[in-house]
């Protein structure tokens, strides 16, 4: 996400230290999440037989796109948590699906003595017959793709995957696989590859880097909590950032007493329309006015006309779950920046809320947690959170789009009637120490590096 609002900105001598829906259905979704026995820094000093190999698939890498954030550091030392942190694997290959002026894919390549091969299939056999890498990184943001009749742009993640999982299938060895961002933007595609990677036994890692963001203030939600109600506040446009707030949501309220058990209605508005039902008591002001609160310090006299930004049209999502909850995605203002939450908890009288700080350099440092995550991932064979959660906001997703296209006509989500058990992903999110170092007066730097040094 470092460069969706463009759709719309130590020391390096350190040692590089099968299921129908049924069955899906019956199953519950997924089995119980273990819970991370790394610590949150230091997986890369464990003892391995040698470092994970690493195929590096994107769409385009120009700067601040997504492939540029993720992969600086996969290449270099970067700080998590204030400590500098070995990536632990290696990148042994590139495949770039586009290359347009600004390209760095070629640059990088160079520097860091990695091939760039015509074809996915190339790239994970690092120009042999079989399956050469130990895990896979496939980035299907920005480019140039087309936009469908839901206003939706058609990145390529699924094309990637079954090309992906052709040379595991071909090889008989499966990997761990992380897939940036929502699955894909049609359902039945995300369903697909999830169904694909489940049957058989790829390790799965999919989202977002907005989850894994410093909090501030500090919010920590008990396990099993009971909410009444839930709001997530980005300032982005359209689809883009709607996924990015709709996985904060997720991300806070799955853990919640009895665990994830799905969503049965989504129903996206926009305009007036949107204080209208609040004003009807459909979402919640006060919790929207707290989320906001948190990001600026003190309450705003408004939410239609944010101080220092442009005028906006508002737009939100409503989110129905099986289990009762009711939780709303808000559009407030214009930042890019902005991700903001609140929620009353039963027998609670004081709203949480908080926002998540993205760090210097507007959004790129938020990559920093989210690649340490994907590491762990790659290293462990494990995610630290679950797949189902990437799955389910990827339903959700499309489901808005769709109530949009239908003038705001709720839509009807029986396909997204699953449960997951969430886990514990405490130990993968950036608490601030990093913004010690990283400080806002660092002058943001171009290239490969991730911690703002002097080259």
């Amino acid at each position: 996400m470092a460069d969706d609002r463009w759709e719309s900105r130590s020391n390096d001598t350190s040692q590089r230290l099968r299921y129908s829906r049924r069955n899906f259905l019956q199953g519950g979704g997924i089995a119980a999440a273990g819970t991370l026995m790394a610590t949150s820094t230091a997986f890369a000093g464990r003892a391995l037989a040698r470092r994970p190999r690493v195929a590096a698939v994107f769409t385009v890498c120009t700067h601040r796109t997504h492939a540029h954030v993720i992969l600086e550091n996969f290449l270099k030392p970067y700080f998590f948590n204030g400590q500098e942190t070995d990536p632990g694997v290696d990148v042994v290959s590139f495949y770039a699906d586009q290359t347009p002026s600004g390209d760095m894919s070629t640059d990088i390549g160079r520097q860091f003595k990695i091939p760039i091969f015509k074809t996915i299939d190339e790239a994970l056999c690092v120009g042999g017959e079989e399956l050469a890498v130990d895990a896979v990184l496939s980035i299907g943001e920005h480019g140039s793709y087309p936009v469908n009749e839901l206003g939706q742009r058609q990145y390529p993640r699924k094309r990637f995957f079954d090309e992906i999982v052709a040379v595991m299938r071909r090889s008989k060895r499966f990997v761990p696989l992380f897939n940036d961002k929502h699955l894909s933007y049609r359902w039945d595609e995300a369903k697909a590859m999830y169904d694909e990677a489940k049957e058989l036994g790829i390790p799965l890692m999919a989202g977002s880097s907005v989850p894994l963001a410093q909090r501030r203030p500090p919010l920590q939600l008990p396990r099993g909590a009971e909410f009444e109600e839930a709001v997530s506040i980005h300032g982005g446009p359209l689809e883009s950032y709607d996924f990015h707030a709709l996985e904060v949501l997720q991300s806070m309220i799955e853990s919640r007493q009895g665990g994830e058990a799905g969503v049965a209605s989504v129903e996206l508005i926009s305009g007036d329309a949107v204080w209208a039902a609040a004003d009807d008591g459909r979402w919640s002001r006060e919790l929207a006015e707290a989320a906001m609160t948190a990001e600026f310090g003190k309450p705003l006299t408004t939410l239609k006309q944010i101080e220092g930004e442009e005028p906006y049209e508002p737009h939100c999502i409503l989110v129905k779950y099986k289990d009762g909850l009711q939780a709303t995605v808000l559009k407030i203002g214009h930042d890019s920046t902005r991700w903001n939450f609140a929620c009353r908890l039963k027998g609670d009288p004081e709203i949480k809320a908080t926002s998540f700080y993205v760090g210097p350099w507007e959004n790129r440092n938020l990559f920093k947690a989210l690649s340490h995550a994907i590491q762990h991932h790659f290293i462990h064979g494990e995610a630290p959170y679950a797949a189902e959660r990437t799955l389910l906001v990827t339903g959700v997703l499309e489901s808005a789009m769709r109530s949009r296209k239908q003038a705001g006509t709720p839509v009807l989500t029986p396909h997204l009637t699953f449960g997951y058990r969430s886990a514990d992903f405490t130990a993968m999110r950036e608490m601030g120490e990093s913004w010690k170092i990283i400080t806002e007066d660092i002058p943001e730097p171009r290239g490969i590096n991730p911690n703002g040094l002097r080259q």
